[in-house]
C-alpha cells in the first residue's frame, strides 16, 4: 500500500465532492430549459470529440478496437441524448387519479460514478449525461489503467456544461485514484448515490459503504441458436457481438448453444463468419491463458483471436475473428464457460429446446445471474418459454446480444449499465437512466375524508395550463424572468436587485421597476 498516494487520493476526493455539491447546490434551482441546454450541448460535444476519445482509450488501456470505441462513445452520447431529451426532471413531471396525485422531480445530489476500464470514456460521458440531466453533479473515479482518458472524457462534458450555462464545477473526476480514495469517496457523506459500473468486489463494495447504490453485475451471456432459427443472420449476430470492441462489453455473447439438427449448417457458417474451433490440444492451452488465479486474465481481455491464440501458444489463420472450444459441462472445471470478455467462446450442443434451455439456466447461475441472454428462434411460443424461465432481466430475440442490450439494436432504454436485479445483487433490473437518477416528491390530495369540509381536492387543469410548474428556484427568480422580458431581451439576463419582496419594488439596473401590485399580481399567478 502506498499510504501517502492514499491520503492525496483522499485529499483530491473530498475537495473535488465540496466543489461538486457547492455548484449542485445551485444547479438545483435550474428550469428544465436550461438543464435540457446543458445536456444536449454535453451530448454534441462528446459526439463531436468521439473518435479523439476512442483512440486515447484503447491506446492507454490496449482493449478493444478503437473504431468500435468511437460507436461506444457516439452512443453513450447522441443516443443516450436522443432517448431523455424529453425527460421531465424538473418540477411537476406527472400528474394523476384526475389531478389528486401530483409527482415533482427533485435531484438526488452529488453522483459518485465508478468507470470501468473497458469502456472508460463511454461510460464516463453516460453517466455525466444522466447525472445533470437530472439535476446532480458528478464525481467520477478513474480506473486507474485508464485515468488520462477518462479525465479528458469528463472535461470534455465539464467544458461543455460550462459553456451552456451550467455552474462551474458540477463534473469532477479525480486524477488519482486509488482503492482507498474511492472507497472512502463512495462512503462520503455528501455524496446521495453511487453508479457502480466494474467487478463484482467493487460492485458489492459500493453496496456495503451504506450510501444508496445502482450495482451492475458480471454478465456471461448465453446465446441459444433453436433449430427454426435463421441460423445464417443467428451467427452472423452472435459472432459480430463476441468481436465487437473484442468483447469488452459485459453484454457481449460469451457461449453459443446449437440445437443439434442444424448442427452442421450453423458450424459451416460459424467457419465462413471467421470462426476457429480449436482443437482439443489447443483448448487445454487457452484454459490456462483465459484464467488466472479462477479469474479472467487481464492479459487477454480486449486482445483479437490471433492474439490469444498466440498467447496460449498455438497459431491460427490470420483471418480468424473468434476462438471457439466445444464444452459440455458448466462451472469452475469448464474455464470456457466463464466470462471472458474477449473473442472466445463456449460451443454447447442440445438435443432441443428443452436441454438449451437447461443449459443457459446453468450457464447464467454460473457468472451472469440477472443480467441477459439472447435467443434466436422463429417459434413465439419457445420465445417466451425462454422469456418466462430464464434467471435474466435482459432477453435479447433475434439480435446481437452485446449491442441489443445496451439499447442499440433494440429499444431497451439506451445504456452503459446494465441492472442485474436482486438476483444478481443489484437494487435494480433494468437498463440506468437518468429517471433512476431523480427523488419523486408526491402531492396527494384528500379523496376519502374523514370529516367534512371545504376544500381545495385537486390540481385543476386550468391552473396546470396557466403556470408553468417546470420552473424552480425563488422568487426573486421569476421576478428576475419578468424583468428580462421587460427588458426586451429576453436572452440576456440585466443585472437586478430586489428589495422588500412582496411589498416593495424590484429594479433592474436598467430602471425597469415592478410596482407593488404587480409583485402582487406574480404572487397570485404563481401560487407564490
Amino acid at each position: 500500500m502506498n499510504i501517502d498516494k492514499d491520503i492525496r487520493s483522499i485529499q483530491e476526493m473530498r475537495d473535488l465532492v465540496k466543489t461538486a455539491k457547492e455548484a449542485q447546490l445551485e444547479f438545483k434551482h435550474y428550469n428544465q430549459k436550461q438543464v435540457d441546454e446543458i445536456v444536449k450541448a454535453m451530448a454534441e460535444a462528446g459526439y463531436r470529440e468521439s473518435e479523439r476519445l476512442a483512440k486515447m482509450a484503447h491506446e492507454e488501456t490496449g482493449f478493444g478496437k478503437w473504431e468500435d470505441k468511437v460507436i461506444k462513445n457516439q452512443f453513450g452520447t447522441k443516443s443516450v441524448y436522443e432517448s431523455i431529451k424529453d425527460l421531465k426532471t424538473v418540477g411537476v413531471i406527472n400528474i394523476e387519479k384526475g389531478g389528486k396525485v401530483i409527482q415533482i422531480a427533485e435531484p438526488m445530489g452529488v453522483v459518485a460514478a465508478l468507470i470501468p476500464s473497458t469502456n472508460p470514456t463511454s461510460t464516463a460521458m453516460f453517466k455525466a449525461i444522466i447525472s445533470l440531466k437530472s439535476r446532480n453533479a458528478i464525481v467520477a473515479s478513474p480506473h486507474p489503467k485508464a485515468v488520462n482518458c477518462t479525465m479528458e472524457a469528463m472535461k470534455v462534458m465539464a467544458d461543455a456544461a460550462e459553456r451552456a450555462g451550467a455552474p462551474k464545477g458540477l463534473v469532477q473526476c479525480m486524477s488519482l485514484p486509488t482503492l482507498e480514495g474511492t472507497h472512502e469517496l463512495m462512503k462520503h457523506k455528501d455524496v446521495s448515490v453511487i453508479l457502480a459500473t466494474g467487478s463484482t468486489p467493487m460492485v458489492k463494495a459500493a453496496y456495503s459503504t451504506g450510501t444508496p447504490a445502482y450495482g451492475v453485475g458480471s454478465g456471461n451471456v448465453p446465446a441459444f441458436i433453436e433449430k427454426t432459427a435463421d441460423y445464417k443472420k443467428a451467427v452472423a449476430d452472435i459472432i459480430a457481438g463476441t468481436t465487437f470492441d473484442n468483447g469488452t462489453l459485459c453484454s457481449s455473447e460469451q457461449s453459443m448453444i446449437v440445437d443439434r439438427p442444424i448442427l452442421e449448417k450453423v458450424k459451416e457458417e460459424v467457419r465462413k463468419n471467421g470462426g476457429y474451433f480449436v482443437t482439443p490440444e489447443e483448448k487445454a492451452k487457452l484454459e490456462k491463458a483465459i484464467q488466472k488465479n479462477g479469474r479472467i486474465n487481464p492479459e487477454i481481455v480486449g486482445k483479437p483471436a490471433t492474439f490469444i491464440a498466440e498467447y496460449a501458444g498455438f497459431e491460427v489463420p490470420p483471418d480468424t475473428k473468434v476462438l471457439l472450444a466445444e464444452c459440455t459441462k458448466v462451472g469452475k472445471d469448464e474455464p470456457f464457460s466463464m466470462e471472458k470478455l474477449s473473442p472466445t467462446l463456449a460451443f454447447y450442443v442440445v438435443d432441443g429446446w428443452l436441454e438449451g434451455c437447461h443449459k443457459c439456466i446453468d450457464l447464467l447461475r454460473f457468472g451472469g445471474i440477472g443480467h441477459t441472454m439472447v435467443i434466436h428462434s422463429n417459434d413465439k411460443e419457445i420465445i417466451m418459454k425462454f422469456a418466462m424461465e430464464k434467471p435474466a432481466f435482459r432477453i435479447i430475440v433475434n439480435s446481437v446480444a452485446s449491442l441489443g442490450a445496451v439499447g442499440y439494436t433494440t429499444d431497451l432504454d439506451p445504456s452503459l449499465t446494465l441492472g442485474v436485479g436482486t438476483w444478481g445483487g443489484s437494487i435494480i433490473s433494468q437498463n440506468v437512466t437518468a429517471k433512476h437518477l431523480l427523488n419523486i416528491k408526491t402531492v396527494a390530495f384528500e379523496t376519502r375524508p374523514l370529516n367534512k369540509g371545504e376544500s381545495v381536492n385537486s390540481f385543476d387543469g386550468v391552473a396546470i395550463g396557466a403556470t408553468d410548474y417546470s420552473r424552480t428556484g425563488s422568487f426573486t427568480e421569476i421576478i428576475e424572468e419578468r424583468l428580462r422580458a421587460r427588458a426586451g431581451n429576453p436572452a440576456v439576463p440585466p443585472e437586478i436587485t430586489t428589495s422588500n419582496v412582496g411589498t416593495g419594488t424590484a429594479q433592474n439596473k436598467l430602471g425597469k421597476n415592478i410596482t407593488p401590485a404587480e409583485v402582487e399580481k406574480i404572487i397570485r399567478e404563481f401560487k407564490l
